[in-house]
């Protein structure tokens, strides 16, 4: 990652609590703070509770974009710097999925509309695993990202194999799921947005052990 997308991030995730500031005027007295899985308001508060949600959902993006693009600095294996671009690139994607949803979330309530939250929140979820599925094919062996299971780390010709399937596993089921949780009810989203996690997480696991255990058989 350029030196120019390292200086914009840093707008970007500062974006929402700029926005907020601006149509500060706009935002009710009461407004939602709290969501249930399918959407549903579950907690109300006052609009200075909102401003501290938003500024504390902001520190929580710099944190976890700082956590993720520098991990591979403590990860003892010796080939964990080769990952030092792909994590970049994965932390900046995941800074603009947090943005953009904490400024839909900003603008629906200003609108005083939050209908269409779960929808755009599950269709961003979508593109960001397909976002990590482009850069998960060349993930080198690590301790803090990817599939990490005894057997993979152990082989990197497991390592290897088991992310190539992941990563376009990822890209094309993220986009597909981006594309059906824009035409599902809420209530449908959750128990699709859950079947189709458990393809992606699973799918590579019972993969990489049978490359394992085929593996495992061919020295005996």
């Amino acid at each position: 990652m350029n030196a120019i997308l390292r200086r914009i991030i840093w707008l970007i995730m500062l974006i929402p609590a700029v926005y907020l500031l601006i149509i500060w005027k706009q935002i009710p007295q009461t407004v939602p703070l709290h969501f249930d899985l399918k959407g549903t308001v579950d907690k109300y508060g006052t609009k200075h509770d909102f401003i501290t949600l938003i500024l504390s959902l902001t520190i929580v993006n710099v944190i976890v974009y700082l956590l993720v693009s520098n991990i591979y600095k403590i990860d003892p294996r010796k080939n964990a710097s080769l990952n030092k671009e792909r994590m970049k690139r994965m932390a900046f994607g995941v800074a603009i999925y947090l943005s953009a949803i904490w400024i839909m979330l900003i603008y629906e309530i200003a609108h005083n509309d939050v209908s269409m939250t779960m929808k755009f929140v599950f269709g961003a979820v979508g593109l960001l695993l397909a976002f990590i599925g482009n850069n998960m094919c060349n993930l080198k062996p690590n301790y803090f990202a990817g599939i990490r299971l005894p057997w993979t780390l152990e082989n990197e010709d497991n390592w290897r194999r088991t992310h190539q399937l992941a990563g376009r596993l990822w890209f094309f089921g993220g986009i597909i799921f981006a594309v059906i949780a824009l035409c599902l009810t809420d209530r449908s989203i959750i128990y699709i947005g859950a079947a189709f996690l458990a393809v992606l997480i699973f799918v590579p696991v019972i993969y990489s052990y049978s490359l394992f255990k085929n593996q495992t058989k061919a020295h005996v």
